[in-house]
């Protein structure tokens, strides 16, 4: 199983804890005011808006949380800049990480922090870029069966499709993202976790205390609340990515 595929579970199931504590909504407000003012309040002609739009469902923030927020976004004085951030962590794997701030030497330099208190190296944009593809990575559970899922999906337009411990992966081009998401949907086929992320082209194998650091790394930058996305490279042993999953 890639590391994206791992590290895809792990954030989905630090998502659904963060939901049940309304942490995960101040995040996507966020990402819906951004993505207001960049293409306009009409999800119908905002591609983007749509995306945080099915996000803010698939975590179950209240439709009503949804309309206020994005009310607010158009009269909101606040800018938020979205900015990238690259670098490696333990073991060399790499680390993409993707912000929206209305601070940038503020968050650059807490995601600086991070990077060096967990023994990374944060480096200049570009420097790990080219190991990743923009990628639509679907979860799908495997209840429905995968003759089922495929037939959804292939029609649809995915790329890729494979079994994993938790189900079923899904890959798709950006563009056919949502047309994929919704014949899974009316194939009524539960959807455990769904995104448009950066996927590792290649994968970095660790162990140990290598691999603990590099999670940890990467959980704290999930905590951080300017952070919308990260992404790594690296293929850790199932066991202990359940260590450290049941942890958290």
């Amino acid at each position: 199983m890639s590391g994206h595929s791992k590290w895809a579970g792990i954030k989905h199931k630090k998502a659904i804890i963060d939901s049940k504590k309304g942490k995960i909504f101040s995040k996507i407000v966020r990402e819906l005011s951004v993505a207001c003012k960049e293409g306009g309040a009409n999800p119908d002609d905002n591609p983007r808006l749509r995306l945080v739009i099915q996000k803010a469902k698939q975590f179950n923030m209240p439709a009503d949380n949804i309309k206020r927020a994005l009310a607010k976004s158009a009269d909101s004085s606040v800018n938020y800049e979205t900015v990238r951030y690259e670098g490696y962590g333990p073991g060399g794997v790499a680390v993409m990480v993707d912000a929206q701030t209305d601070n940038r030497n503020r968050t650059t330099q807490e995601i600086k922090n991070i990077f060096s208190s967990q023994g990374g190296n944060f480096g200049e944009v570009g420097c790990v870029g080219w190991m990743f593809a923009k990628k639509g990575c679907i979860l799908a559970s495997a209840k429905a069966g995968e003759e089922k899922i495929m037939e959804a999906v292939i029609s649809a337009g995915a790329d890729d499709i494979k079994e994993t411990e938790g189900g079923f992966e899904i890959l798709t081009s950006p563009d056919d993202f949502e047309k994929v998401t919704e014949a899974i949907r009316a194939a009524g086929i539960e959807i455990l976790s769904a995104d448009v992320s950066n996927l590792a082209q290649t994968n970095v194998s660790l162990s140990g205390e290598k691999a603990r650091a590099v999670l940890r790394m990467m959980d704290e930058l999930e905590n951080h609340d300017d952070v919308v996305d990260t992404s790594a490279n690296f293929d850790i042993d199932d066991s202990e990515i359940e260590k450290f999953s049941n942890a958290i």
